[in-house]
C-alpha cells in the first residue's frame, strides 16, 4: 500500500510502498479516503511521546482518517463492511497511522459511523479538534448567557471551538488576524480582536503606533470581567495576564499546558489543562451535528497524500488541512 513515513525521529516525512495490513480479532481494516493532519502528528515524528509508547519504524504518521471498512475481524459486531467510517487513533505501537491506504483498528477505539451526507475530507478532519473543542466546552461548562473569550480562535480546534460555543448560547469573543473576521463572525464569535501587536521600530522615523492587548481590548468592552477563557496558544506568562479577566467562578482551559492550576483555584477558578482523548460517541454526535448542519468543518486545505512532507508541522492554517488518499 501507499503510505508515508518517516525512518527515525526528526526524519523527513516520505512516501513508500508497505505491505498491506491484515485485520485479526477484534480489529477492523479501513481502506482509507481522508487523512486528517494534526499539530501532534508533528510532536510525535518529533518523539514526544518517545520514552512513553513503543514505536514502530518506519514510522506511519497519522491520527485522524475517513474511509470504507474493508475487512472485520472475528467477534467485531456493530459495523460491516462497507460502512463509511472515521475516527480517531493512536494505537501502540506508534507508527501504524492514517498517512496510508490502509489502518488496522480495535473495534473499541474512538470509531464512528460517517452519515451519508458528509463527506471523507470532513469526516477526517473532524475528530480530534473536534473532539479537544467538545471536551473544552464541557470542562469549563459553557452555557447560555457566559462572556467566552477564545485564544487562537482561527485554527482547527479554534474554528469547531467558536462554533460550539456560540451554540451553547455564550457571547464569544475570538482572537484572529483582521482578514480572518467575517469568519470568525460567520461561525458565531459576537466579536474578533486583532491579536497582533505593532511594534515601533526605535530608529523609524515614523511615530510609534500602539494597539492595545488582547487583554486590554477585553477589560474596556467587559470591565465587569467574563466567565472563561479557552486558550489554544498562550505562553504560560500570557495566560496569567488573561486570567485575570476572569472573576472567581470562572474558567481557565489550555490545551498546551500553559495553566497554573495552584494559582488560579486559590481564586475560586475552575481550571485546567486539557489533553483530550474523545470517545466513540461523541465522535457520532459531532458527526450527525455536522449532517444536520449544526456544525461546519472548516477545512483550509485539501493536497494529495504524496504531498505530506508540505503540510505536517506547518503553521498558519486557518482550519483543517486533510490529506487526500
Amino acid at each position: 500500500m501507499r503510505a508515508i513515513v518517516v525512518r527515525e525521529f526528526f526524519g523527513k516525512p516520505e512516501p513508500a510502498d508497505l505491505p498491506n495490513p491484515l485485520a485479526g480479532p477484534g480489529q477492523i481494516r479501513i481502506r482509507l479516503d481522508a487523512a486528517g493532519v494534526n499539530p501532534f502528528d508533528h510532536k510525535i515524528i518529533e518523539g514526544a511521546l518517545k520514552g512513553q509508547l513503543p514505536h514502530e519504524f518506519p514510522l506511519i504518521p497519522g491520527l485522524d482518517g475517513a474511509g470504507e471498512i474493508a475487512d472485520i475481524g472475528e467477534g467485531v459486531t456493530g459495523f460491516e463492511v462497507g460502512d463509511r467510517v472515521a475516527g480517531k487513533w493512536l494505537i501502540p505501537p506508534v507508527g501504524h497511522g492514517t498517512f496510508a491506504e490502509y489502518i488496522v483498528v480495535p473495534r473499541n477505539s474512538v470509531i464512528a459511523k460517517i452519515p451519508d451526507n458528509v463527506t471523507a475530507l470532513a469526516a477526517a478532519a473532524l475528530p480530534t479538534a473536534g473532539l479537544t473543542a467538545a471536551d473544552l466546552i464541557e470542562a469549563a461548562g459553557v452555557r447560555s448567557g457566559q462572556t467566552v473569550l477564545i485564544m487562537g480562535a482561527a485554527g482547527g480546534v479554534g474554528s469547531f471551538l467558536v462554533q460550539l460555543a456560540a451554540a451553547a448560547g455564550a457571547h464569544v469573543i475570538a482572537t484572529a488576524r483582521p482578514d480572518d473576521a467575517d469568519r470568525m463572525i460567520r461561525l458565531g464569535a459576537a466579536e474578533v480582536i486583532d491579536y497582533s501587536r505593532k511594534v515601533p521600530v526605535s530608529d523609524s522615523p515614523e511615530p510609534a503606533l500602539y494597539q492595545p492587548s488582547v487583554a486590554d481590548s477585553v477589560r474596556t468592552t467587559h470591565p465587569g470581567g467574563i466567565d472563561a477563557v479557552l486558550d489554544l496558544v498562550s505562553s504560560p506568562a500570557a495566560l496569567a495576564e488573561l486570567a485575570e479577566l476572569v472573576h472567581p467562578g470562572g474558567a481557565v482551559f489550555s490545551t498546551i499546558g500553559s495553566v497554573d492550576e495552584a494559582t488560579l483555584q486559590t481564586r475560586g477558578i475552575r481550571c485546567g489543562n486539557i489533553n483530550s482523548t474523545g470517545s466513540a460517541a461523541g465522535l457520532a454526535q459531532l458527526l450527525q451535528r455536522t449532517s444536520d448542519g449544526d456544525l461546519v468543518v472548516p477545512i483550509d486545505n485539501a493536497v494529495p497524500l504524496a504531498e505530506a512532507a508540505g503540510v505536517v508541522g506547518a503553521s498558519g492554517a486557518r482550519g483543517k488541512t486533510v490529506l487526500v488518499i
